[in-house]
C-alpha cells in the first residue's frame, strides 16, 4: 500500500521512528507524516499553509498539493467556513509550495531527525506547547524537538528573556541575574541560543539546575550558531531545543523573524534585558504585544546605545519597566494564565508585504555563485511569478544582477547572515 505515493510501511517507521511511544493508527500515521511534509513545503508563518491544515487536515491539505488541485477548487475549499478567500492569493501560495513539494524530503528529514534522537511534535500530543495554538493560522505545522519531555512541559510556565547579541558587561549581568531568580521561582526560561543575552539567559538557568527551552531558525540537527554548539548540546541533555523547520533546514533571517513569534507566543510573558535602537528582539516584542502578552524592558544607563532600544519600548510601546525577577515575577504569576488569542491575521501594508518578499528573496541568493529563479524559488519559498517580478525590480535598483547561469547579489546588496 501507498500512503502520499510512497511506500506506506516505510512512511509509518519513520513516523514511529519520531513519536512518543504509543499506538498510531494509520490516520494518525499520515497526518503526522503530512504535517512533517508541511514543515518542510512552507515557510514558517505561511498563512494559507497554516489555514489548509487547520481546515481541512493536514493529510487532505497536502493531498491537494500533491494531486495539483486547481486554484478555484483549493480556493473553494478554504472559503467553504464563510471567509473566502482570493483566488489570485490561492494561485501564489501553490506557486510557493510546489518548488519544494519533492517525494523524498519529508523521508529524509525523518532520517534525519532519528539519527538525532530528535521527536516530532504535533498539536495532538500531549507535551505540545498549546500557547502556540493562539498564533491561529500562523501557527506551526509542526515541531522538532530534542531534550527532556520535563522542559517541554515546563514550557507552560515559561518567561521569555531576550535580548541584543552585541551585548554588554552589563547586559549579562543583569540577564544572569533575571535568569537565575526566574529559575528559582519555578518559571522555564524560553530564548533563542544566540549570542549575548540569550546564551546568557540559557546558561544561568542551566547553571541554576533549572529548564530552559532554545527556538532555533533551523532544523535542530545542524545548530547555530556554531560557536553554541556546546551549549545548546548541554540544552539537549538538560532542557529542549526545538524548531518548526525540519533537520537539514538552514537558518535564513527571515526564518530568524519567524522564530521570534514562536517564542513570544510560548512564553507567559517576555522580557527585553538589554536592546540598540533597531535589535532584532525588538521584533519578538512586537510578537508578544500583538499576542496580548505581557511585556517588560529592564531599563540601562540614558547613554547607552545599547539600552536605547528598551528605553523605546518603555516609552512608546507601553512596555513594563522591570529591574529584578521579582518584578519580572509579577507580569506573569504561576497560578494565572495570562495569554491572549490572537486573530487569525494581522493586517499588513503592501510595502511591508514587499520587503518580507525581498528579506526571502536575498535569504535564497547568493554573492558567489549564481542560481535561476526555480532554485531561488525553491530556497525562498516564494512563488516563481513573485521571484522573477522581484528579480526585475531589484536589477534596476542594482542590488541583483543577472549571469549567463542565473542571478546573484550586487556588492551593495544586504549582507546574509
Amino acid at each position: 500500500m501507498s500512503m502520499f505515493g510512497l511506500k506506506e510501511s516505510e512512511v509509518a517507521n519513520l513516523v514511529r521512528a519520531v513519536s512518543s511511544p504509543g499506538d498510531l493508527d494509520r490516520d494518525a500515521i499520515e497526518n503526522r507524516f503530512a504535517r512533517a511534509t508541511w514543515s518542510g513545503l512552507a515557510e514558517p508563518g505561511d498563512r494559507l499553509a497554516g489555514r489548509a491544515i487547520q481546515q481541512l487536515g493536514p493529510a487532505r491539505a497536502l493531498t491537494a498539493v500533491v494531486e495539483h488541485w486547481d486554484t478555484a477548487r483549493f480556493a473553494a475549499e478554504l472559503s467553504a467556513d464563510g471567509d473566502p478567500v482570493a483566488e489570485d492569493d490561492m494561485r501564489q501560495a501553490i506557486e510557493r509550495w510546489l518548488p519544494r513539494l519533492k517525494s523524498d524530503s519529508a523521508l529524509i528529514a525523518l532520517r534525519q531527525a532519528a539519527r538525532f534522537g530528535a521527536q516530532l511534535l504535533t498539536r495532538d500530543d500531549a507535551l505540545w506547547p498549546t500557547r502556540l495554538n493562539d498564533l491561529e493560522w500562523h501557527a506551526p505545522a509542526a515541531l522538532w524537538v530534542r531534550g527532556t519531555d520535563a522542559a517541554l512541559a515546563g514550557i507552560v510556565d515559561g518567561i521569555a528573556l531576550v535580548g541584543a547579541r552585541a551585548a554588554t558587561g552589563y547586559g549579562e549581568h543583569v540577564t544572569m541575574e533575571a535568569s537565575a531568580g526566574l529559575v528559582d521561582r519555578g518559571y522555564t526560561i524560553i530564548s533563542g541560543a544566540a549570542y549575548g543575552i540569550d546564551g546568557m539567559a540559557h546558561r544561568a538557568a542551566l547553571a541554576s539546575q533549572g529548564l530552559t527551552a532554545a527556538f532555533l531558525a533551523g532544523g535542530v540537527d545542524r545548530f547555530y550558531p556554531s560557536g553554541h554548539d556546546s551549549l545548546l548540546t548541554r540544552i539537549v541533555e538538560n532542557g529542549a531545543v526545538i524548531s518548526e523547520l525540519p533537520c537539514g533546514s538552514p537558518p535564513t533571517k527571515w526564518r530568524f523573524l519567524q522564530r521570534n513569534r514562536l517564542i513570544a507566543a510560548a512564553s507567559m510573558a517576555t522580557i527585553v534585558l538589554e536592546a540598540g535602537w533597531r535589535s532584532g528582539s525588538l521584533n519578538t516584542a512586537g510578537h508578544a504585544a500583538t499576542l496580548g502578552r505581557p511585556l517588560g524592558a529592564v531599563p540601562g544607563p540614558v547613554t547607552s546605545a545599547a539600552s536605547a532600544g528598551c528605553h523605546r519600548l518603555i516609552r512608546d510601546y507601553d512596555a513594563v519597566c522591570v529591574a529584578n525577577p521579582d518584578q519580572m515575577a509579577e507580569l506573569a504569576p504561576l497560578d494565572h494564565e495570562t495569554g491572549v488569542s490572537a486573530g487569525p491575521e494581522s493586517t499588513a501594508d503592501a510595502d511591508a508585504s514587499r520587503n518580507t518578499e525581498t528579506t526571502r528573496l536575498f535569504d535564497a541568493l547568493s554573492t558567489r555563485s549564481s542560481r535561476t529563479a526555480h532554485d531561488i524559488a525553491a530556497r525562498s519559498g516564494l512563488a516563481l511569478s513573485t521571484v522573477r517580478a522581484q528579480l526585475g525590480m531589484l536589477e534596476l535598483d542594482g542590488r541583483v544582477s543577472e549571469t549567463e547561469r542565473g542571478w546573484k547579489c550586487s556588492a551593495s546588496a544586504p549582507e546574509r547572515r
